[in-house]
């Protein structure tokens, strides 16, 4: 299993959550766990997932995400799972 991190941050609006899911889904890639919340109209996400199933390697699949967040208006972010947790060890 490859297990990456995505987080997605900006305004709330409409769709944010299809357009992440419609694109994790037609890319084969599996959402593990998700937990998302809006705070004083801020969306926030963050998503475990795991992407062993799908075809596109790992940095087409960040920069895709970015550019997604980029049409809608908030920032997508992708890391693999064990750089997330080095990053934010104590």
């Amino acid at each position: 299993m490859k297990r990456s991190v995505i987080t997605v941050v900006g305004k709330d609006k409409i769709g944010i959550i299809a357009k992440v899911c419609t694109y994790l889904a037609n890319n084969s890639i599996n959402i593990l766990d998700i937990s998302q919340t809006i705070i004083q109209d801020f969306f926030n996400m963050m998503m475990i997932v795991d992407t062993s199933k799908s075809p596109k390697k790992f940095d087409e699949i960040a920069e895709e995400l970015d550019q997604i967040g980029s049409e809608i208006g908030v920032i997508i972010k992708t890391q693999h799972e064990d750089i997330f947790n080095k990053m934010h060890r104590i």
